[in-house]
């Protein structure tokens, strides 16, 4: 296969950009932006860092982020499994891109910026549930935010109701393959939405 190593040749291969792709960049909380940011259950968190990539879901029973400022967001970090790959790379790089999603709409918010972590009491206290705070909070500095193209979506008809995921393995089952049968399996899976109840917060 023919590997493309420059720009030139990747832009040669796509042409110029629609002038409205690149006049939809803001570089802080438009009110329009920001209403969909607040509709949000819902995002996907890339960071980068000295090992690597990460790319981690992140969601809650309102909206996902608290909204400091035009130019700045705060996400918790609620439980989880404790790899802390994201909070590392957060800590060592800081450079983070959120995509924001809401059920029902193929359109895709995107906020690109840095980022650090925090373990401040009085924030932490704001993000209160069920007598539960979140252990630390990403602050996010905006550099642009901007919508995605809705294609993805729409060519997965990912909000149409269907459900794929009846021959799916289950996590206890792809966790038992993983560790050569150390771990997992159907004990697993029968323990694992009650515990999840349990310590959602």
């Amino acid at each position: 296969m023919d590997r493309i190593e420059s720009i030139a040749a990747l832009e040669a291969l796509y042409g110029t950009p629609g002038q409205a792709s690149l006049r939809k960049v803001a570089d802080h909380l438009t009110s329009q932006y920001l209403k969909w940011i607040m509709a949000s259950r819902l995002c996907i968190v890339s960071t980068v860092g000295p090992e690597g990539t990460d790319g981690s879901p992140r969601g809650d029973e309102g909206p996902v982020v608290l909204v400091l400022d035009e130019k700045r967001l705060a996400l918790p970090d609620w439980r989880g499994n404790h790899r802390l790959d994201t909070l590392r790379n957060v800590v060592l790089d800081g450079r983070i891109s959120l995509m924001f999603m809401v059920p029902g709409s193929n359109n895709v918010v995107r906020v690109n910026g840095s980022a650090w972590l925090t373990d401040d009491a009085g924030l932490r206290k704001r993000f209160e549930k069920k007598g539960h705070q979140p252990s630390t909070v990403i602050i996010i500095e905006i550099s642009e935010v901007y919508s995605q193209c809705a294609r993805a979506l729409m060519r997965a008809q990912t909000w149409a109701g269907e459900d794929f995921s009846a021959d799916l393995p289950t996590m206890g089952e792809i966790l038992a393959e993983a560790s050569n049968g150390v771990e997992g399996g159907a004990e697993y899976d029968a323990a694992w939405a009650p515990r999840a109840a349990k310590t959602m917060w």
